[in-house]
């Protein structure tokens, strides 16, 4: 599944550590935007990783999940190129 993630983290140090995470299983696209392509089992994980690290109360992620057909529907104007769908995990 290819997955847009956004964030809002209110604490450097958490934000930081949020980064990271994410930065192991997708492509950074603009300050608080990763694109991860994701298996289920991968998705959980990420999910659960990110869900001990966050403050409900302060901070915000945002999963949105776009369908194959949707994905070759984004366009995008400027920017560091796509990479290839490799995914390294930390």
């Amino acid at each position: 599944m290819h997955v847009v993630i956004t964030y809002d983290i209110s604490e450097d140090k958490r934000r930081t550590k949020i980064h990271k995470i994410l930065k192991s299983y997708g492509q950074w696209m603009q300050f608080s935007v990763f694109e991860c392509a994701l298996t289920k089992t991968e998705y959980v994980r990420l999910r659960d990783r990110l869900n001990k690290l966050i403050r409900a109360e302060e901070d915000s992620i945002r999963f949105y999940f776009l369908c194959e057909c949707c994905q070759h529907k984004v366009e995008r104007i400027g920017g560091e190129a796509v990479r290839d769908n490799t995914v390294f995990f930390a």
